[in-house]
């Protein structure tokens, strides 16, 4: 194995990521589909199709690169009679509502001409009553050349009753486990992994990778991906501290970072957080309300946990298609919102935007949280997309906001400030979750000269360093500062 398996791609530390639900992005009339969709606009359900598509996607790569995004990652893609798709029939083929191979290409070549990366969702750990070896044993049981595909108790298959009798994921009948044992089953998987990197994806995103409780699978995988395309992106849905799939370099590139997600909602949600919409996202706890020093702690942890290759490759996120968007656990408090959108974007590692978020979009738990991206800008908080969009672009100026080192300096009630140190460039961040102003000190430890004026990169607000310190300088509520 050569030793750029323990490095993460370089291009990761310099991404925004935007989530697609591609039943709900956006519409294109150029796929021709069936009928019987819902409305666009209608409240979602747990099983119906809105009938989003990927050139729908490719019509709205203007929107994403004008936000300032530079890397997609998509949930499946692959044929499913799930709106989710993570019930996949074909591995090798792109679901004919979305447009087919032709689309997912046609959008993958356009979207590398602007910069544009492109994750797609593994789902290795399980596939469905579709696919085509499990249907092969409905169909010939024992008789059949995949019967060891799969864990298979008896026959015939009890594929649709509440008992099934083979395993599977959840103890769901519709999603059988793989028998990933089986060499002839990992053959398959890592077939498919190399075939979508040879024909130009950018990673892969691993659904429940830690079901397959193999290390070596994960480092064959790795090798696998890693030689179609050494620039490749391996992320984890690994909900819990993740040492076992990064801290070896043999894994995984990062995982998708919920240990901050809760953090975040912890401090910035604080007393508004809906806590029993909370309760069990992700397989965690609802989080209870933390001051700054514990905020800043626990964020100065997550990253000492880690290498810090891996650490800076992390995929920071908000909130996902598996749990409540945060406007709503915030109880639709934007400034909230805002205050989370600030820090994620001036944090290391990957920052995420769950399509729709950064217009205001709410949503409960699922299907609330997968409802249709609404085109109508008259449906936008316009302002909250103008913040988040100018957070970006600050982000993508300031290599020192992608690269460099974090260090929290002052922290006071629920006032946090940090330092971004680079080589060339060192960024203040100051924040005040309080819903009150806040009047407050912050000795610089040595960052910058005296008298010099740092300037407000998300107001219009100088500020002058006094004495090695910021001295008396009044945060509104809810509101922050990047000082440079």
């Amino acid at each position: 194995m050569s030793n750029h398996y323990n490095i993460t791609p370089n291009w990761v530390k310099n991404a925004v990521f935007y989530q697609i639900f591609p039943d709900r992005f956006a519409w294109s009339n150029q796929v021709l589909k069936p009928g019987n969709f819902e409305s666009w606009d209608s409240h979602p359900t747990p099983d119906g199709f809105k009938g989003g598509d990927l050139m729908g996607v490719y019509e709205k790569l203007d929107y994403l690169e004008d936000l300032g995004i530079n890397a997609i990652y998509f949930n499946p893609i692959f044929p499913s009679a799930s709106n989710h798709r993570y019930h996949t029939f074909d591995y090798y083929q792109v679901d004919p509502l979305l447009g087919q191979d032709k689309a997912f290409f046609t959008l993958l070549e356009a979207a590398h001409k602007r910069d544009i990366r492109i994750v797609l969702d593994g789902v290795f750990n399980h596939a469905s009553r579709g696919f085509f070896p499990f249907n092969h044993i409905m169909e010939l049981g024992d008789k059949s050349p995949y019967y060891d595909w799969f864990n298979v108790r008896c026959l015939p298959l009890n594929a649709y009753t509440s008992r099934a009798n083979y395993d599977c994921w959840w103890n769901l009948p519709a999603l059988p486990k793989l028998n990933v044992k089986n060499p002839q089953v990992r053959e398959y998987i890592m077939a498919v992994a190399r075939y979508w990197v040879e024909k130009g994806i950018d990673g892969w995103r691993l659904d429940v990778p830690f079901e397959i409780d193999d290390d070596g699978f994960w480092e064959e995988f790795r090798d696998v991906v890693k030689t179609a395309n050494p620039e490749a992106y391996i992320v984890g849905e690994i909900p819990s501290e993740a040492q076992r799939w990064l801290n070896s370099g043999k894994i995984f590139d990062a995982v998708m970072n919920y240990q901050l997600t809760h953090i975040i909602l912890a401090f910035f949600g604080g007393h508004m957080t809906d806590q029993k919409l909370a309760e069990g996202m992700m397989g965690l706890h609802a989080p209870h309300a933390v001051n700054a020093s514990e905020f800043a702690a626990r964020t100065t942890q997550l990253l000492e946990i880690y290498p810090k290759e891996f650490s800076y490759a992390q995929m920071n996120l908000l909130d996902s298609h598996d749990m409540p968007r945060f406007l709503s656990l915030v109880q639709g408090d934007v400034r909230r919102l805002k205050l989370a959108y600030l820090f994620m974007m001036t944090y290391p590692g990957a920052p995420t935007v769950y399509y729709g978020d950064e217009i205001g979009m709410s949503g409960g738990r699922d299907p609330m949280n997968r409802a249709s991206f609404p085109w109508d800008q008259s449906q936008w908080n316009q302002d909250l997309h103008d913040f988040v969009r100018e957070l970006i672009m600050i982000r993508h100026s300031m290599p020192v906001l992608r690269t460099g080192s974090y260090q929290p300096i002052f922290t006071e009630g629920q006032v946090v400030a940090y330092l971004r140190h680079g080589f060339e460039e060192t960024v203040l961040v100051v924040i005040n979750a309080d819903d009150r102003p806040q009047t407050v000190t912050i000795n610089l430890n040595g960052a910058f000269a005296d008298q010099t004026v740092l300037q407000d990169q998300i107001g219009d607000g100088d500020y002058i360093v006094e004495h090695n310190a910021l001295n008396q300088i009044t945060i509104p509520p809810q509101s922050g500062l990047i000082l440079a």
